[in-house]
């Protein structure tokens, strides 16, 4: 598989960290940020635009007009969604489409057979070119944090909460989890 790859980018720490992961391993890097209609659409766009110039790497963003329906925290399709983008839009002949997903969720889109599925359907599109690669998927979130604590990336230039809220709502399930991370970093 060819050394390019396009990692669905959000702007906090699972998606960050996949596009250092990538860079570390000399990959060509491009990322893509998605308006699909998320609270957080504005705060996530500046971290991504800090993000980028930071890892000096190009963000494609496009936008669909969507009003997405979430139900305990779960966006209905939401990286299937984002998964169907990245392949409308992927800028190369061939290579990686990646997500930061990771274990220990509940979401059904954050699973190996989830990947698996969608792997049968990008090489329908793509003739086989284009693999899914989602290289924290068996990792849990306390793991990804401690890799991004790792980079160096300075952690205040991401964004990780679903209201959108400035300063962070922290009660969502993203603000929870990333409050319980440092607390438990800090013991």
């Amino acid at each position: 598989m060819s050394k390019n790859v396009l990692v669905l980018f959000s702007g906090g720490i699972d998606s960050t960290s996949t596009v250092h992961y990538y860079l570390n391993l000399g990959y060509n890097v491009k990322a893509l940020f998605i308006k699909y209609g998320q609270a957080a659409t504005h705060q996530e766009q500046v971290a991504i635009e800090k993000l980028s110039q930071f890892l000096e790497i190009e963000t494609i963003q496009i936008e669909t007009k969507l009003v997405p329906i979430i139900e305990n925290g779960l966006i209905q399709g939401r990286n299937y969604l984002l998964l169907s983008l990245a392949l409308s839009s992927f800028p190369y002949s061939k290579g990686i489409i990646s997500l930061g997903i990771h274990s220990g969720t509940k979401y059904p889109d954050c699973t190996k057979d989830f990947i698996k599925l969608n792997q049968q359907i990008i090489d329908l599109y793509s003739n086989g070119k284009i693999a899914l690669d989602c290289p924290f998927i068996s990792l849990h979130k306390k793991d990804i944090y401690n890799y991004f604590i790792k980079t160096n990336i300075p952690i205040e230039l991401t964004y990780s909460c679903e209201l959108g809220e400035d300063p962070y709502c922290g009660e969502c399930l993203t603000c929870l989890d990333i409050k319980k991370l440092t607390n438990e970093s800090k013991n």
